[in-house]
């Protein structure tokens, strides 16, 4: 998977280190994983091995990119298989990685990775063909006769491209999380002007002091009438005497 390739292209240049122009190496010079011959295919013609050690890291990525990802369709296999491939065909070259993933799968061995090999792939679950590839790999650079001289070295390569290409095949994309979902409110209901409830007015009641001013009232009527008639009976009595 594409998304892979910045990952994948940070544990090459890992493994490759830096400067590097030991005789015994049929690379020749090469910084960073890039040789001088692909430096000078595909950023300086006629470049020195000087203007070499001073590569930077952006025409390193177009390097590799172009001449060894896309060249084994790394954006289109699957996770894992992908750099399981691409570190393959750094270290011993597209083609030869590519007839070996092929061999892995059970396809023409052509050193073209194709629709064929793209479907094969798919097929399988991605630990067996990393598997697969690794070992075949490993085998392939015991018969070399540099191997006395880098073997070690491509022993623990080949056993961290295994590790970390199941690590790639085990991951998962990050799934959204769906938003949760609104609480249903109750539908407002409007009432028609004619269903409006009858408000009803209640009269205010009287003021407190009302039964306390009629009760003084009749207090006086009744104070009144008491004169009236105690003046009657004095009147009465005083005409005997």
């Amino acid at each position: 998977m594409d998304r892979n390739f910045a990952r994948a292209l940070a544990l090459v240049l890992k493994s490759e280190g830096l400067w590097s122009d030991n005789p015994a190496d049929p690379g020749g010079a090469t910084m960073k994983g890039v040789t001088l011959a692909n430096f000078r295919r595909y950023v300086k013609a006629g470049a020195t091995k000087a203007d070499l050690r001073k590569i930077s890291d952006d025409q390193v990525a177009t390097v590799f990119r172009r001449f060894y990802w896309d060249a084994v369709l790394g954006a289109e296999l699957s996770d894992g298989v992908d750099h399981a491939v691409f570190d393959f065909a750094v270290n011993s070259g597209p083609g030869r990685a590519a007839k070996y993933l092929q061999a892995a799968v059970g396809v023409a061995q052509d050193g073209r990775i194709g629709p064929a090999t793209l479907a094969a792939v798919k097929a399988k679950p991605a630990g067996v063909v990393i598997d697969a590839l690794c070992d075949a790999r490993l085998a392939f650079l015991k018969r070399l006769p540099t191997w006395t001289t880098f073997g070690r070295g491509w022993s623990d390569r080949v056993r961290s491209v295994r590790v970390q290409a199941l690590l790639m095949s085990a991951q998962r994309p990050a799934v959204p999380v769906a938003a949760p979902a609104p609480v249903p409110q109750p539908p407002k209901v409007e009432t028609p002007a004619s269903e409006a409830p009858t408000v009803q007015i209640v009269p205010p009641a009287p003021p407190s002091g009302g039964k306390t001013a009629a009760a003084a009232g009749i207090l006086v009527l009744f104070a009144g009438a008491l004169a009236a008639f105690w003046h009657h009976v004095t009147g009465f009595f005083g005409s005997f005497f």
